[in-house]
Parts: structure tokens; sequence; C-alpha cells
């Protein structure tokens, strides 16, 4: 059977990609379509309306039908791209990474909040802890130009990953990434601590959606049986690493918040204001800060 692509004109490939998609009963079928059939053939948004009459090669065919089994398959879109875009900033991805997830630009938007209202004079030093593509940590790094930063990760994949990333934004002269358990390796002080750690009870794991069970590396899914055991190791890591006045800002699952917030309390953090919610209205990020003595 020949490839259904070839020959069609970008148009009606898009169409027919989108049609093939809703098949499969996935969500966004139509912006998937577009995106991939961009990739392929390198154009955005405005180069494929313009160019909607032109015909698709034999090879643009063959590699739009690589990239449909593949998302008909459940891997997700920016697996396949081997990117995702992230603060407006793009990250390559690997095995070893998650794929950054807008609700996560939630610990971005309230650490620079934070940030903001600090009075220091030396340049910040920020800490990711589980950098994963650095998704956090460069975002911040990009938004405060004399900051320094240091990633961690217990996958030597996903550090070369961020640092790649790094360098590819143009940031590794003020990123350093560090193979260690949580802040294990770190000695601080540091400004600011963030973290998006792994917080899925395990066994909530295989109720997941396919693009996440089957794609994301479990090791930054897993927070063991009640979700809550990274909190429990980099909490108290971070008390000891912070700065006086410093904070710490984590991710947390849906109905978590609360929970975070007493093992902040009980690691004599201070819990001085709510959590930050997504755009779904969740407790997303969660803060504390260790009061100067």
């Amino acid at each position: 059977m020949g490839n259904p692509f070839t020959g069609q004109s970008i148009e009606s490939a898009r169409r027919a990609l989108a049609a093939q998609l809703k098949a499969a009963q996935l969500d966004e079928a139509e912006l998937d379509a577009r995106i991939l059939l961009g990739a392929v053939l390198g154009l955005d948004l405005t180069g494929l309306i313009a160019q909607a009459a032109r015909p698709l090669t034999a090879a643009d065919a063959s590699r739009l039908v690589q990239h449909a089994e593949r998302r008909i398959a459940g891997e997700p879109v920016a697996r396949i791209l081997g990117t995702r875009e992230f603060w407006g900033l793009p990250f390559r991805l690997s095995e070893a990474t998650l794929v950054p997830r807008p609700d996560t630009e939630t610990v971005v938007e309230l650490a620079l909040e934070i940030f903001r209202e600090r009075n220091a004079s030396h340049p910040p030093r920020i800490a990711d802890i589980g950098t994963g593509s650095g998704a956090i940590l460069l975002a911040l790094l990009h938004e405060i130009p004399d900051a320094f930063g240091i990633g961690t990760d217990l996958s030597l994949s996903a550090l070369v990953t961020a640092r790649d990333n790094a360098a590819t934004l143009g940031l590794a002269d003020r990123a350093a990434f560090v193979a260690c358990s949580y802040s294990a390796a770190l000695s601080g002080p540091f400004d600011l601590i963030v973290s998006n750690p792994p917080y899925i009870p395990s066994a909530e794991i295989p109720k997941l959606s396919i693009e996440v069970r089957e794609h994301d590396p479990h090791l930054a899914l897993d927070g063991g049986n009640d979700g809550y055991d990274a909190y429990r190791a980099l909490i108290p890591q971070a008390t000891e690493r912070l700065a006086p006045g410093g904070a710490l800002v984590v991710e947390a699952g849906q109905g978590q918040a609360r929970n975070i917030e007493t093992l902040m309390t009980a690691a004599a953090l201070s819990v001085d204001r709510p959590p930050k919610a997504d755009l779904a209205g969740i407790p997303r990020a969660v803060s504390a800060r260790k009061m100067p003595p």
C-alpha cells in the first residue's frame, strides 16, 4: 500500500493527518497535525498557510507517516520532535527528562515574584533540585541576568541534556550541573531553591495517560507510596542550604499543597504566602522562607 500523503498538497495532507489523529481519539488532533507537518517541512503556521498548495515530496510523506504512527501509538508530540517550548524558550528533551509542562511555569512565576522582593546586593545563587532538562533553572537564569545556578539530578543523561540546553540558550557560563541525590552534593548558601520533584503516588502511575506512563521517566514521576517521599528528603536539606531570607519553591500535585506546607513548617521554614495556582486553579507552586536568626 502506497503512502497516503505522497503528492498531496500541504493543506490536504494536514487535513488527512488531522482526520487520522481524530480517528485515534487524540484530543488535540488539529493542533498536533499542524505541528507535526510543520516540523517535517520546516514551516511555521504562516508558512503552512502561504504554501498550502505545495505538494509533499516522497521524503516529506515518508517522514509524516512515521510521525503519525508514533503519535497514534501514544507518543507525545514533544517526544517525537525532541523539543518543547517552556517559558518561551526551546528545550531539547531526552528519554531521561520529563516533557516540561505549562503548569510548571507557575513555579517560575512564584520564584520570580519572591526574588523581586529581595533587597540583597549580591548576585543571587539558585539551585534546581531534580533539574531534568534544566527548564526551571534556565528560565530563571534567563530572567535574572546576574544570577548563577546549579542543577542537580540523579540521571547523568538528564544532566547532559540540561547542560546542552544551557549552551543553546547562551547560559552555560552561569549554570553548572551536578549528579547527586537531591541537594546532597551542594553546600550553599542559596538565595533560591526550586524543584519539580516526583510526586505521583506509586500506585497511581499505571493510571496515568499513555503519553506520561509510557514516555516520561518513572524516576521523575514516582513519589513513593503517598507521593511525598521527595518532599521529605529535599525540604530539610533546603533548610540547611538556604541563606537567611532565602526561599524554597516547589511544584505540588493536586491536593498536595497543604501537606507540603506542613512539611516545610516542620523543617523550620516559614510559610508566608498562599500557594500559587496554575491556569486550572490548582494550587501548583508552594513556597517558604528561611527566616533570619
